[in-house]
């Protein structure tokens, strides 16, 4: 009783501070307009590379995806470059199992699953994320989706004003607004963190672990199995992470592992939905579920009607580039993809 207490206290403790991180990040986002202008962020293209590069510094692609978020809610990043900056935060997230993995292998566990893995997990995202960041891009300019709204939130937010309006005064004072910022950056990390101690921690030797192999063989039931515990764990990063230590035991295969990355990348968006209402700005939401519905669209368009030879496919690419060095350098090379697309204006 006692932990489960202790948990809820952590999940409050950590909704709390995500909201109050929403808040400063808003506050303090007009001080980073000058820097992205330096950095030419005035094109879906280099905004991708903005939110890919930030999630490979925080290994972690929910904080930047609430990030560009703010920027939009501080007139910082257009609809479009916001769009392509959650997008690019969503691909460098699968960097961080690439990472997670290379450490485990050299932790000990001298298996090649550990790093293909993560290699796996890349080709998938990218090759689902990127066609539907055409499809979304095409949805958004054409406003297909621009009357979705979800009632009147200003109840919401004037309450959230009231709470946390004096709170944020208080707490920045005369600060800088690039420091606010910064706070507000230190907030939001922290709170994710936070609510990952309220989740009940998995051991890898563990029965329930082991469990897992036992209904691993249908992707269907994977794909449901990558959306629940990602919408659990509210981040793709761990939820895709697990399947390290699962790869590199046995307990499951790539050809399985594919429909769960799918599912996790379409749930992933739901800590950036919740967010995205409380940015006072109508199309913040309809930027995100935007982009969940793309995804949504081509992962179970492959699943239904192309999974066969997208698995053999991506099977293929993944072997090709772990069981040779020089293509596993050439992939790793590919990773500095982000700091190109900063460039193109």
């Amino acid at each position: 009783m006692k932990r489960r207490i202790r948990r809820f206290l952590y999940a409050l403790l950590g909704i709390v501070l995500f909201i109050l991180a929403l808040r400063l990040l808003q506050k303090g986002a007009g001080s980073l307009a000058p820097f992205l202008h330096s950095l030419t962020v005035g094109s879906v293209w280099s905004a991708l590379g903005l939110g890919w590069l930030m999630a490979y510094l925080i290994l972690s692609g929910s904080p930047v995806a609430a990030v560009a978020l703010t920027l939009y809610g501080g007139h910082v990043l257009s609809d479009i470059e916001t769009f392509g900056m959650i997008t690019g935060s969503r691909l460098g997230a699968s960097f961080v199992v690439l990472f997670v993995g290379f450490v485990y292998y050299l932790r000990g566990q001298r298996r090649i699953a550990s790093v293909s893995i993560g290699v796996l997990t890349f080709l998938v995202t990218t090759t689902i994320y990127l066609p539907a960041m055409a499809l979304g891009y095409a949805v958004l300019t054409s406003g297909m989706l621009d009357g979705v709204r979800l009632g009147a939130l200003g109840p919401l937010h004037s309450l959230l004003d009231g709470v946390f309006g004096p709170l944020v005064l208080a707490l920045t004072g005369s600060l800088p607004r690039g420091v606010v910022f910064l706070l507000g950056m230190g907030v939001l990390i922290c709170s994710f963190r936070i609510f990952d101690r309220a989740l009940p921690q998995v051991e890898r030797g563990s029965s329930r672990v082991s469990g897992i192999a036992d209904f691993v063989y249908r992707p269907a039931v994977m794909f449901l199995a990558g959306m629940a515990v990602t919408a659990v764990t509210l981040s793709v990063s761990v939820s895709l992470t697990i399947l390290v230590p699962l790869s590199a035991k046995g307990y499951v295969r790539r050809e399985n592992i594919i429909p769960y990355i799918m599912g996790a990348n379409i749930t992933t968006f739901v800590d950036t939905l919740a967010a995205s209402l409380l940015i006072n700005e109508p199309r913040a939401f309809v930027i995100v579920l935007t982009e969940m519905l793309c995804v949504s669209f081509f992962s179970l368009l492959t699943i239904l009607f192309f999974y066969g030879r997208y698995q053999r496919l991506v099977e293929w690419l993944t072997e090709r580039i772990t069981r040779r060095t020089r293509y596993l350098v050439l992939f790793l090379i590919g990773v500095l993809v982000p700091i190109a697309l900063l460039r193109l204006a």
